[in-house]
């Protein structure tokens, strides 16, 4: 293996690692440590809730945050900063303090978005002279940090650890990850102006309603699967109770997640983004209502594995449509995505909470919370064949990567 190869595939096991710790930890910690807090009495879904909502609103002031962020800081720093950040937020959470819970799990997600948009860029910075796309590989960390955390809940949960060993373990965990990958992040001359901005966008005049009809389409990919990705092993629990599965679950979603975000990389370059999106929102949408229809260990495995597949890959393909209908100034409609997204994503936990309060059944309001994010996805999807129709492509144009379109969100 030559030198640039081997620190190619360090800056991507780098990239990757820290991805894990800003989503897997910083976002989606909260969801296999959910049923533990649960059994232990210190939250009810009312107030989880409150937390995932507050994690979610986070992330999007921190999306938002990072474009105002100016080019002259280092990247590197932020991306330390953010890893420390997300550690101590995550200890603190072990504390037995739940007056401070929404503010550290707001607190996390700003960092989590921070962490992840310019992990992104800087990553795809160092390997922008790689072939191919290789620089997409970094987008497993999700996904592998939601199995990694998934696989360790389920661990403490078998040796009945309570709550707050939970966000120690997560704490440590990301300690010590942290420590391994801190060294690879360095400055470097790449380091202010990461990525090359290809020609790959349409000539002449955009449509107006163009882009605000694909804003809402993806602010309805956050809704559809936020249901799913927040009360997953909750759900489990209500269906299969006494199931040895229990904890499979989150993790299965976790591993396919990665599975998904290889796949996108390896697609038809010269395809219209907006087929790959309509199919991405189609087999998510298949997946939560698997788990309304097919309540047993099956039906929750298949519907882990839908939901999964796509779950880093519907923004791979929306950013870089992005890129294609905006083929200057991208950062502003990439960061009206994100905020879009985020949105839809915000709205999912107060929505599960208003149904549970009219809901005696916990499995009625459940089957209904998930009922509606599946026809969110398929509406969604629908949109964006109408899209196809009345904006046909113009030209035919090379993914970058979907970590590239991300970076514009500091531009």
């Amino acid at each position: 293996m030559s030198r640039r190869v081997s620190n190619q595939l360090i800056i991507i096991l780098a990239g990757s690692a820290s991805l894990a710790i800003a989503m897997g930890v910083g976002r989606f910690a909260f969801t296999p440590i959910l049923p533990m807090m649960l059994h232990d009495g210190t939250v009810d879904l009312a107030f989880a809730g409150r937390l995932a909502t507050a994690n979610y609103v986070g992330y999007l002031v921190g999306a938002l945050g990072a474009m105002l962020i100016p080019k002259a800081w280092s990247q590197t720093a932020i991306i330390k900063s953010a890893l420390v950040l997300t550690i101590v937020l995550t200890a603190l959470m072990a504390l037995p303090l739940p007056s401070t819970w929404i503010g550290l799990r707001f607190l996390a997600g700003v960092a989590s978005a921070i962490g992840f948009v310019f992990t992104s860029g800087w990553c795809l910075a160092q390997l922008s002279g790689a072939p191919g796309s290789i620089g997409s590989a970094i987008f497993t960390g999700p996904g592998a940090g939601i199995a990694i955390s998934g696989l360790a809940a389920s661990a403490m949960t078998a040796l009945s650890f309570t709550g707050q060993w939970g966000w120690t373990a997560f704490a440590v965990i990301s300690a010590v990850t942290s420590a391994v990958i801190w060294r690879v992040f360095r400055k470097s001359g790449r380091d202010v102006e990461p990525f090359y901005v290809g020609s790959t966008g349409t000539s002449g005049r955009v449509p107006r309603t163009e882009m605000p009809m694909f804003a809402v389409a993806y602010g309805l990919a956050g809704f559809g699967y936020i249901v799913t990705a927040t009360y997953l092993p909750v759900i489990a629990k209500n269906a299969i109770p006494d199931s040895p599965l229990l904890t499979v679950f989150w993790p299965l979603l976790g591993v396919s997640a990665v599975v998904g975000s290889l796949l996108a990389s390896r697609v038809r370059k010269n395809a219209d983004a907006r087929l790959y999106l309509v199919g991405s929102y189609l087999v998510q949408a298949a997946g939560v209502a698997v788990s309304v229809v097919w309540e047993d260990g099956i039906g929750l495995a298949l519907s882990s594995i839908l939901v999964g597949v796509p779950f880093t890959a519907i923004s791979y393909f929306a950013m870089n449509e992005v890129r294609r209908i905006r083929s200057s100034h991208h950062a502003r409609y990439m960061g009206l995505l994100t905020a879009m997204f985020a949105v839809g994503q915000i709205l999912g936990p107060p929505v599960v909470g208003a149904i549970f309060a009219r809901q005696v059944n916990s499995d009625s309001a459940f089957a209904l919370a998930l009922g509606i994010a599946s026809i969110t996805l398929v509406v969604g999807a629908v949109i964006l064949v109408a899209m196809i129709v009345m904006f046909p492509a113009r030209v035919h144009h090379r993914l970058q990567g979907a970590s590239e379109s991300l970076d514009r969100h500091r531009a």
